[in-house]
């Protein structure tokens, strides 16, 4: 079995020299099955222990409240003559709290996929308190969300990232005030706006028009086109029987926003904003790039509906590094996101070890980057614009090359 996939720049500039040279059809990739995958994990990983899953909830609580409770304390008695240091203050304290609060994101998604802790109750509950304190509707979320685990990389049916077509690229946009788009994309200042947007809104329009999911992925054909949102019960993103538990969700956002107002009334709306609402967009921030970079990368495929396999989409994801930021605030969803991919019950803190039992199995199928984790979030959105079949790898779309 070949060795493990380690994207690097020079496997990068190997890859363009041999472009000059003719196109081979490749022989199709040999898959594994699902179960060999299973097989090769040591049978405890798959086993969450309650205790540390709750330890890691009351550690990651304790340092949003610290945090907190020091930031309305100390930043307003910072001297009114440096009015400057207490405006880099209050950027710190989102910033820090941002991390803190992204990896309480990922307990609650840990606690949706069941990985929390075998009691699938407990993982409800402690999801929709962890999520709804943030502002997420838990069970629309963990309902879209499974169904991108169970069609990742399917052009048609993933849930979550479809990426564009060329044939897409072709049509006008509002977006693009219905310019053709390749006339300013590659301006600077243009992808700056661009990539801006698409961190700080791309969670937000999610949610509530339920964009970049493939054009199969609704699940009701009864209701109207534009009825996508995670808020509605009755929306076509769910099937009528999950209608209940988006009311729930709804309602976790509801006690949310009710406690929002009332701190309100007590510290004022611009303290709420520096408390919450800063901290509230790194971590969608956070969630977007994360989400976005697990999925784009060159030497990823995506798949047409007639070739994809669960495998195939599985593997089609990218491990990367984020220091230690990714492995003790992000509780490693950056760092080991393929083997969460093929098994989401994997407790985070067990994917590590999982990950070094199937690379070996895997070989050339598994993919790392080893480059720096926002480094390349600029270079990628700039480089990565829409797919294409890969000529090489029948049925697979690759990202294609920067003209």
């Amino acid at each position: 079995m070949a060795t493990t996939t380690t994207t690097t720049t020079r496997s990068r500039r190997a890859q363009s020299e041999a472009k000059s040279a003719p196109l081979k059809l490749a022989e199709a990739p040999q898959y594994p099955d699902i179960q060999s995958i299973r097989d090769a994990i040591p049978a405890h990983c798959f086993v969450p222990s309650t205790w540390r899953s709750l330890g890691y909830v009351i550690r990651d609580v304790a340092m949003a409240t610290a945090l907190g409770w020091a930031a309305l304390i100390y930043i307003p008695q910072i001297d009114d003559n440096s009015a400057w240091l207490r405006t880099v203050a209050w950027i710190v304290y989102g910033y820090v709290q941002g991390l803190v609060c992204t990896g309480i994101w990922i307990l609650a998604h840990e606690a949706g996929h069941g990985a929390f802790s075998v009691h699938q109750r407990l993982n409800d509950v402690v999801g929709w308190a962890l999520h709804s304190a943030l502002l997420v509707p838990y069970f629309s979320w963990k309902f879209s969300h499974h169904r991108h685990h169970r069609f990742t990389g399917n052009m048609e049916k993933d849930m979550a990232f479809v990426p564009h077509t060329k044939a897409d690229r072709e049509k006008k946009r509002l977006v693009d005030l219905y310019f053709d788009r390749e006339l300013f994309e590659d301006v600077p200042i243009v992808q700056l706006v661009k990539l801006l947007a698409h961190q700080l809104a791309g969670w937000q329009m999610y949610l509530l028009f339920n964009v970049s999911s493939g054009c199969d992925s609704q699940q009701r054909k009864d209701v109207g086109w534009w009825r996508v949102s995670h808020f509605e019960p009755t929306s076509a993103v769910f099937r009528s029987s999950e209608a209940i538990y988006i009311a729930i969700s709804d309602l976790g956002l509801a006690i949310g926003g009710a406690l929002l107002y009332l701190a309100s009334t007590v510290v004022g709306w611009k303290m709420v904003f520096l408390l919450y609402g800063v901290p509230y967009f790194w971590v969608h921030h956070w969630l977007v790039a994360i989400t976005y970079l697990h999925h784009t990368h060159p030497d990823v495929h995506h798949f047409d509906a007639d070739s994809w396999t669960f495998v195939k989409g599985a593997l089609a994801t990218v491990d990367r590094d984020f220091g230690f930021v990714g492995r003790h605030l992000f509780h490693g969803i950056i760092d080991t996101h393929v083997v969460h991919h093929l098994f989401p019950r994997i407790p985070f803190y067990k994917a590590e070890e999982a990950t070094e039992a199937i690379k070996p199995l895997l070989g050339d199928l598994y993919h790392r980057e080893e480059r720096s984790f926002i480094g390349q979030l600029w270079s990628t959105f700039t480089q990565c614009k829409y797919v294409e079949a890969d000529p090489a790898v029948p049925g697979a779309l690759k990202w294609a090359e920067k003209k």
